[in-house]
């Protein structure tokens, strides 16, 4: 059996959503779907309003849309063709040797646990192609559609939490540099991947991930993220920056994950050699 027989939970939860709700939850941005750009929106704060949908324009498995993300999750090449370094290629040699034990059948989003970071390097995403953001002057809430979980981001200057147990999305404090909104995320439980689709990407409790977004204009929202694992990777990675669009529709659908829809898979895993 072929090492990447599982190919994503979220094509699984998709695939089932699109059986039960027919063609018409299938989402492409086609030409004219989106306005004409204009100054970014901004709050009464005077901050950037970073409110909307967020995506690359069009679900995972349809053709992007015009317009759609630059970035598209893979980042560009270094210089001569020489592609950038992975959250992987940073590992330690302890962690590297324990990442080669692992396989697709070990991949905790199979058993409904989110990802740390994200698939396609786009946190609100985690391992879907969609995310909606609701910010305030005081909060900044980051919905991801597929297991419909959630981040709330209070901007207020508080320091993290010291009772707040370990979480699998890690606990959020966010603050204004100018015009960017950079979020601080730490306190991260280990037993999730930073990634999904068999990507093996384990990682520790000291995870700590920094990620500055930046509405470019009324339809472009920029993301950079340095990702710092001191007990696991030798080095921070830099993930590639994303470009995302806004939306033609104004709210993200429920794709939850219950381990039904993923039974099949966990099987077909189980299998493997």
């Amino acid at each position: 059996m072929k090492p990447r027989l599982i190919t994503t939970i979220v094509t699984a939860a998709l695939v089932v959503a699109f059986a039960w709700a027919g063609p018409s939850v299938v989402r492409v941005a086609g030409q004219g779907d989106t306005p004409a750009a204009g100054p970014a929106p901004r709050m009464a704060d005077g901050h950037p309003d970073l409110t909307g949908v967020w995506w690359g324009g069009a679900d995972v498995g349809a053709a992007r849309g015009r317009g759609g993300a630059r970035g598209g999750g893979r980042g560009a090449q270094g210089a001569r063709g020489t592609p950038p370094p992975t959250f992987m290629s940073l590992y330690k040699p302890e962690w590297a040797a324990k990442a080669k034990t692992l396989s697709d059948k070990d991949d905790p989003t199979l058993r409904c646990r989110p990802t740390a970071f994200g698939t396609l390097n786009v946190s609100m995403y985690d391992v879907g192609a969609v995310g909606q953001i609701v910010a305030t002057p005081k909060m900044v809430v980051i919905l991801t559609e597929t297991y419909h979980g959630f981040r709330l981001i209070p901007t207020d200057g508080r320091a993290h939490p010291d009772e707040v147990p370990p979480s699998y999305r890690g606990d959020s404090i966010g603050h204004w540099e100018g015009d960017v909104f950079v979020v601080d995320t730490k306190n991260f439980t280990d037993n999730t991947w930073m990634s999904a689709e068999g990507r093996v990407s384990p990682h520790s409790d000291a995870l700590h991930i920094v990620e500055r977004y930046r509405r470019v204009d009324a339809n472009t929202l920029e993301i950079e993220t340095r990702v710092e694992d001191t007990e696991a990777l030798t080095a921070p990675w830099n993930a590639p920056k994303q470009t995302l669009v806004l939306a033609p529709f104004d709210r993200i659908m429920s794709l939850n994950c219950s381990g039904i829809e993923t039974q099949a898979l966990m099987d077909a895993a189980a299998k493997q050699k």
